[in-house]
């Protein structure tokens, strides 16, 4: 690397080498988060369980970032304890001039105590702005700091937060970093059990986000360990690789850049698949943003002008012509953006969204230099870009024509409710719930059986078209979607309208049979792909009848699962008559109520989408148009297969 390349980076990222107890700021101290856990880590479940892992990672990353650790370990030992060890400057262990305590003791003991509230130990971090790893010590039965720095192993024990003994010196080391080992509370937390994926997923985004970091994980749970290590040298194309994993590119080459423009390093990869739908990933600072913010934004315009220009500059869009729309550039778009920003400013309490104001132009002139560079040196590269946004142009505007048409025509005009709607008297959305009910008897048994006060059904008849597979004119000439979208009020694309929803709660109902999952998994797609706030906002459940009526004598039970109808029969004894429901058309509408519709017995799952890069890929594969990956997904997912009818 050119000496003055190598210096810009360091410019951006590289905190001083000067990491000692003047660098640790202290604002106020640690009692608040052990009584309101969830305004530190989100939540007592497992989310915020884990996010005790990625703040205690997030400061090994943060060494990384600002050049002093090269290699990560995290250990997930017996007894639900988690060990985090690097290879970066250790965390300062001299006496602090304000608390006239170890530094260490002050950082860990500390709320807002941290290297990253002012001076130069981190130009950039992504840590909680240092409250992780005293949160992390409240929130945890057991801690153990051990710091190797300035020639010696120190350590230093907690108990809930509280130092067991003052920071000692335990032996000579001439190496140096930090080693975190927690254990968290079964007070504070629903379970405190890690899951091994979830965690090497986090990882694994953190390699491919901190080029030539080595990270390595060690499940030390069971009797046979398991290993597994990341180390990715191509930073975000390593990352799109394994995002496109499955995929048809129409690119030979993707674009990347990586480069830094005042004070504010940017690295985006772009690529283009044969989809209709855009998978964008942004981040900030190694934090994933999933609402974007101004980076994202500097990305689409970038994209939008430099494409636009070289096509007319190339002849492909002629002077009568209209420029192409951002929905038309982002078609099939698969790309990437990172930046590291000195002081990132994050909107809402999960850092949703970057919002400093500056990185919008630094990701917009870096991108735009770039692409402009790569689209004159890869012509056949730039013919696709371009071919595949014209086609989006074309199809979009044809969809619009017909989506007029149909709407001109009626399809939702005056929101006139469906005749096969079975409304609730309720008109206030926060207390009515829409039941969509597979078929006309189910639909029969449900509107009889409900709380006509809050309760609404509307029965769909046979399999809805799957809309993985067709763009939305098409969609709304189906007569079952036509009446679903009219019934939620909501309108659709452009014009929908979270605010005018009529129900609060959405509920699939359908027989527990291949049948009725398949029909589940087509609603599924519809609500993702066009109404996902609907799923964002927690408004979507799935119903869940029993699979078992066991009955002896006047005593009568219900059994959901194969393990709970086993259970009852031993507790019942002998002489008990079972009926497997292969149907909700087989439940007269006072069993339908009581078993899956009354508020105070019935058993519903939220609809939720943890991981949404995830879940989008997974409708792609067993929604969309390739069949190969969908065969693939079926032989490796086969072995988990449950209630196969045969």
């Amino acid at each position: 690397m050119p000496k003055d390349k190598k210096e810009e980076k360091n410019s951006i990222t590289q905190g001083s080498s000067s990491y000692s107890a003047k660098d640790i700021y202290v604002l106020e101290g640690l009692e608040p988060v052990r009584k309101r856990p969830g305004m530190y880590i989100g939540s007592t479940g497992v989310d915020g369980l884990h996010h005790l892992v990625w703040e205690i990672v997030d400061n090994s990353i943060d060494e990384a970032m600002a050049g002093f650790a090269k290699n990560i370990k995290v250990e997930l030992l017996k007894d639900n304890k988690v060990a985090v060890t690097d290879d970066g400057r250790g965390i300062p262990v001299d006496i602090h001039p304000q608390t006239k305590k170890s530094a260490l003791e002050t950082a860990l003991c500390t709320l807002h105590a941290g290297g990253k509230f002012g001076g130069e130990s981190y130009k950039v971090s992504g840590g909680l702005h240092g409250v992780g790893v005293s949160v992390v010590n409240a929130l945890s039965t057991w801690m153990k700091a051990e710091v190797n720095k300035d020639g010696g192993l120190y350590v230093q024990e907690y108990k809930r937060g509280k130092p067991q003994y003052n920071v000692k010196k335990i032996a000579k080391s001439d190496t140096t970093g930090t080693k975190i080992i927690f254990q968290p509370d079964a007070e504070i937390f629903q379970t405190i059990e890690f899951d091994r994926k979830k965690i090497l997923d986090h990882l694994r985004q953190q390699a491919y986000l901190t080029k030539g970091i080595r990270i390595e994980f060690l499940d030390e749970r069971e009797e046979q360990p398991f290993y597994y290590g990341f180390y990715f040298d191509g930073g975000l194309n390593s990352f799109i690789h394994h995002l496109l994993d499955g995929e048809t590119t129409l690119l030979n080459e993707n674009f990347y850049v990586h480069k830094a423009y005042e004070g504010i390093e940017v690295e985006t990869v772009i690529t283009y698949v044969d989809d209709q739908e855009a998978k964008e990933l942004s981040f900030a600072n190694n934090i994933y943003t999933p609402d974007g913010g101004m980076h994202l934004t500097g990305l689409r315009s970038a994209l939008t002008r430099t494409l636009n220009d070289y096509a007319r500059s190339e002849g492909y869009l002629k002077e009568k012509d209209e420029n192409l729309t951002g929905d038309d550039i982002r078609e099939g778009i698969v790309a990437i953006v990172s930046v590291k920003i000195r002081e990132p400013q994050f909107e809402g309490q999960t850092k949703a969204r970057l919002g400093n104001p500056e990185a919008r132009p630094a990701v917009e002139m870096v991108v735009s230099e770039a692409l402009k560079e790569f689209l004159e040196k890869h012509g056949s590269e730039g013919k696709r870009i371009i071919e595949k946004n014209l086609l989006a142009a074309k199809a979009r505007q044809a969809a619009k024509a017909a989506k007029d048409t149909v709407l001109r025509k009626g399809a939702l005009e005056g929101l006139t409710l469906p005749g096969k709607l079975a409304d609730c008297s309720s008109r206030k959305a926060e207390e009515s719930e829409l039941y969509i009910v597979e078929g006309d008897s189910a639909g029969g048994s449900a509107k009889q059986g409900r709380d006509r006060r809050f309760q609404a059904i509307l029965p769909l008849r046979g399999k809805i078209m799957n809309v993985e597979k067709s763009r939305i004119d098409k969609m709304l000439l189906n007569k079952e979607i036509r009446a679903l979208v009219i019934a939620l009020g909501t309108a659709i694309s452009e014009n929908f309208d979270i605010t005018k929803l009529r129900y609060h709660k959405i509920v699939i109902m359908t027989d527990a049979d291949v049948d009725g999952a398949h029909i589940r998994t087509l609603l599924l797609t519809l609500f993702y792909r066009y109404f996902p706030k609907i799923v964002e906002d927690g408004y979507m459940y799935i119903a869940q009848p029993p699979l078992f009526q066991l009955r002896k004598g006047k005593e009568m039970a219900y059994a959901y699962s194969d393990a709970e109808r086993d259970k009852m029969l031993k507790k019942m004894g002998e002489g008990v008559t079972i009926q497997r429901y292969k149907g909700l058309g087989e439940m007269n509408p006072s069993q339908l109520w009581e078993t899956t519709m009354d508020p105070e017995r019935r058993l519903f799952l939220r609809v939720t989408v943890d991981d949404a890069v995830a879940a989008d890929k997974l409708f792609d594969v067993l929604m969309g148009e390739l069949v190969e990956p969908r065969k693939n997904f079926i032989q490796a997912n086969a072995v988990y297969a449950k209630n196969i009818d045969i």
